[in-house]
C-alpha cells in the first residue's frame, strides 16, 4: 500500500499511487477528505486567495503510469490527463487538432504551461481548452466508483451545472475522434474534397498571460457543393461553463457556406449564449463579444 510522501501541521498529506488500482484504494479510503493534485497551479492560486480550503490529503497523479503523453489509438487521438501543457503545444501530432493545439498554446504563461496539465485545465470546468474540445466532439475516461466510466465533454459540463457530477471522479484521458479530409458523395461513391473551417479566439483583459473574458471555438466541414454538412461551434470563458451552441449551429448547417452568414452567425450567438457578468465585463458585453468573434473569424474563413 503506497503512504504519505510528507505531511505534518498545517500541510496536507500527500499520497501518490503509482498504478489505478492504488488510486482506486486511496479514493476509498481517503473519501471526502482529499483532493487530486496533478500540476497543482490552479490549486496553489485557489489556496493562496483563500478559495479553497487546504485539505487533510492530496493525492498526487504524476507517477502513474499511462497518464501522460499522446497518441493515435484506431480512429481517435489520446491525450493523458496529466500530459503538460508546454507538451501538448510542441506535440507534433496535436498538429492534427489546431483549434485545440491554440488553445494549449493561449493559456497562461510559458513558465505555468511547464507544470500545468491539460487535466487540471479541463477539470477545473472553466478551461480554455473546454471549448475546443466541444467543437472536437472529445469525450474524457473517469475512474469512478464504479471503474473507468466514458461521457462526453457536453454531459460533464452538464453534470456541473446540474449537480450531479462527482469532485471524487478521476480524469484519466481524453479521446478526440480523428476526422477524415474528405466526405462521401453517396451518389457518385466518390469521395470529393471537402473543405475544413476552423478557429480558436480568445479575449483577455490584457494582451498576454491573463484570464480570458470569452473564448470561442468553430469547427466545420463544407462538401463540394460549397454547403455546411458539419459545424460545430462553443463558447465560454472566464468562470463561465463552456457550452455548445446548438441552435447556432442549426442556423448554417445544410446551407451553403458564405461570408455572407457572419451576421446572422453573430445575432444567434448573442441570443443563445449563456454567460455572467462580473466586475470585469458585463453580461451583455460577453455575449456581444462570443456573437462578434464567431462572426468574425467566419468572415474571415470564408472571405475570398
Amino acid at each position: 500500500m503506497v503512504t504519505p510522501a510528507y505531511g505534518s501541521g498545517a500541510m496536507p498529506s500527500v499520497w501518490q499511487p503509482e498504478n489505478l488500482q492504488e488510486l482506486q484504494t486511496l479514493r476509498s479510503r481517503l473519501k471526502g477528505i482529499c483532493c487530486f493534485t496533478a500540476g497543482g497551479t490552479l490549486l496553489r492560486t485557489q489556496w493562496e486567495g483563500g478559495l479553497v480550503p487546504v485539505p487533510e490529503h492530496m493525492i498526487s497523479l504524476a507517477r502513474i503510469h499511462g497518464m501522460s503523453g499522446i497518441s493515435i489509438r484506431g480512429d481517435e487521438m489520446v491525450i493523458g490527463a496529466m500530459t503538460r501543457l508546454k507538451e501538448c503545444a510542441a506535440q507534433a501530432l496535436l498538429h492534427q487538432l489546431p483549434i485545440l493545439q491554440e488553445a494549449v498554446n493561449a493559456i497562461a504563461a510559458p513558465s505555468i504551461r511547464n507544470v500545468a496539465t491539460i487535466g487540471g485545465n479541463i477539470v477545473s470546468g472553466v478551461g480554455d481548452t473546454l471549448p475546443a474540445l466541444l467543437v472536437y466532439d472529445a469525450e474524457l475516461h473517469w475512474l469512478t466508483d464504479s471503474g473507468i466510466e466514458i461521457r462526453s465533454v457536453s454531459s460533464w459540463l452538464q453534470g456541473g451545472r446540474d449537480g450531479s457530477r462527482n469532485p471524487g471522479d478521476v480524469l484519466i484521458s481524453i479521446h478526440i475522434p480523428m476526422r477524415s479530409s474528405s466526405l462521401l458523395d453517396v451518389d457518385s461513391g466518390h469521395k470529393p474534397a471537402a473543405r475544413e473551417v476552423s478557429f480558436y479566439r480568445k479575449l483577455g483583459r490584457r494582451e498576454t498571460f491573463s484570464a480570458s473574458l470569452v473564448t470561442v471555438a468553430l469547427y466545420g466541414e463544407i462538401n463540394s457543393d460549397k454547403c455546411w454538412t458539419k459545424i460545430a461551434i462553443a463558447a465560454g470563458g472566464g468562470s463561465g461553463m463552456a457550452m455548445r451552441l446548438l441552435e447556432s449551429e442549426q442556423r448554417l448547417f445544410g446551407s451553403e457556406a458564405s461570408f455572407m452568414q457572419a451576421a446572422t452567425l453573430a445575432a444567434a450567438v448573442v441570443e443563445e449564449f449563456t454567460t455572467y457578468g462580473d466586475a470585469f465585463a458585463t453580461e451583455h458585453y460577453r455575449k456581444q463579444t462570443a456573437g462578434n468573434m464567431l462572426g468574425a473569424g467566419l468572415w474571415e474563413a470564408l472571405h475570398e
